[in-house]
């Protein structure tokens, strides 16, 4: 019997609407409808694996750029939770920080969550599609397509995977999904690979306070390796910012369309490094900082950048506890494959993600694959020097992006 290695893989993109606006719309303060108690439970999980997996990566990399998707690796291993059972099932609730929660609760909140959050902004373009790809031949379960159909509002299409024709199809999904921000995920459909499972999201929005292109300057910038970069450095004028800062840190929020999505920098405190802001990063101290977030009058410089990453993330994963899943002996996806077709493990969680920072707002993107095999007065703060930064939605507490950015590419 031939090796085999379903891969589940999800895309997430962030792009802005088409036409131009006339000043900005109206403030949105509120959620159309309270969260519900599993609702609330999956936005905290999937913020505190982000903040997790974020440490665990920067570690080996400390001085590096890196830019991570927690939402798409968390959307992507979700969906992967439906076909997981035993102490395997366990490991990854624990590494997704999901607790006991039935898979059934699971899914209808994730499936609702993304219905919430994709009609938030009607000035801000936020697209969600889900795909399956299946080999023609292979016996996956059908709980765990049918689980694919209606939580995540998945298309399942089965087809031969080993057909040219397929690689082709697969990869025009996610480019037109994306908006071309990931124009290929795969290079080739290995001879093992029997499925993927793709989520794509799209996003792009517009600063409600946007930069003048005018004022754009070459200004320095202090990388984290000593040497000091001439940038594009965009320039706001005093304007009331949300604004937060202690001893260790500032924190500016800046909004999207009607103020549903932001992006908050993160600076470290002077004489402070980033390794210890970093460090400080998990879910009690976001919701401390987000939460000391004040209207001031504030100046704001920040260079304009884009990054474009790509990262394995199996060995980070395996440090958060999820090893077992990686184990060809030892890991249970037998609620998505009969056993009898051979044990089935996850060979490889790849992410690629993307964004760009301009005058006029922000675009990012990323995709996940999970591979299965067999067996006071107005100031100017000016970010300068490394920072954080998170992308997210602001009502909810969703996040979709966490980086850094320690040297302007």
């Amino acid at each position: 019997m031939r090796r085999v290695a379903p891969i589940l893989l999800l895309a997430l993109a962030c792009g802005s609407p088409s036409g131009e606006s006339q000043g900005p719309p109206p403030l949105l303060t509120t959620l159309p409808r309270s969260l519900s108690a599993p609702e609330a439970l999956v936005i905290g999980a999937g913020n505190q694996f982000g903040f997790s997996l974020f440490r665990q990566v920067r570690a080996t990399a400390p001085d590096s750029n890196l830019f991570l998707s927690p939402f798409s690796a968390s959307q992507a291993l979700g969906m992967t939770l439906n076909g997981a059972a035993g102490t395997t099932l366990d490991s990854m609730r624990a590494a997704l920080a999901l607790g006991n929660t039935p898979l059934a609760e699971l899914d209808a909140s994730y499936q609702s969550l993304l219905r919430l959050l994709a009609g938030l902004d009607g000035t801000t373009e936020f697209r969600i599609a889900n795909s399956i790809w299946s080999d023609a031949g292979f016996p996956f379960l059908p709980a765990f397509l049918d689980a694919a159909r209606t939580s995540f509002d998945a298309e399942v299409r089965s087809l031969d995977l080993q057909a040219p024709a397929s690689l082709d199809a697969i990869n025009d999904w996610v480019h037109d999904k994306t908006n071309g921000k990931i124009p290929r995920i795969l290079d080739q459909v290995r001879s093992d690979e029997v499925m993927f499972l793709i989520n794509a999201i799209y996003f792009k929005g517009k600063w409600r306070l946007p930069f003048d292109p005018k004022r754009t300057r070459a200004a320095p910038f202090h990388a984290a390796d000593g040497t000091t970069q001439s940038v594009p450095t965009m320039a706001l004028e005093p304007s009331l910012l949300r604004y937060a800062a202690d001893a260790d840190h500032q924190a500016i929020e800046l909004l999207y369309g009607n103020g549903a999505f932001a992006m908050t920098i993160l600076l470290p405190g002077q004489g402070k490094s980033l390794a210890e802001l970093a460090a400080q990063l998990d879910v009690a101290h976001w919701e401390a900082w987000t939460a000391a977030l004040r209207e001031v009058k504030l100046g704001l410089t920040l260079p304009r950048f884009r990054l474009e990453y790509k990262r394995e993330l199996k060995d980070d994963l395996s440090a958060l506890g999820m090893r077992i899943a990686f184990d060809d002996a030892r890991a249970d996806f037998s609620a998505m494959a009969d056993p009898a077709a051979g044990r089935l493990f996850l060979s490889r969680v790849t992410q690629k993600t993307f964004v760009d920072v301009n005058e006029e707002g922000t675009e990012a993107a990323a995709a996940t694959s999970v591979g299965i095999g067999v067996t006071s007065a107005p100031l100017t703060l000016e970010v300068n020097r490394p920072f954080l930064f998170v992308l997210r939605e602001r009502l909810s507490g969703t996040i979709f992006f966490l980086g850094q950015v320690t040297r302007i590419p």
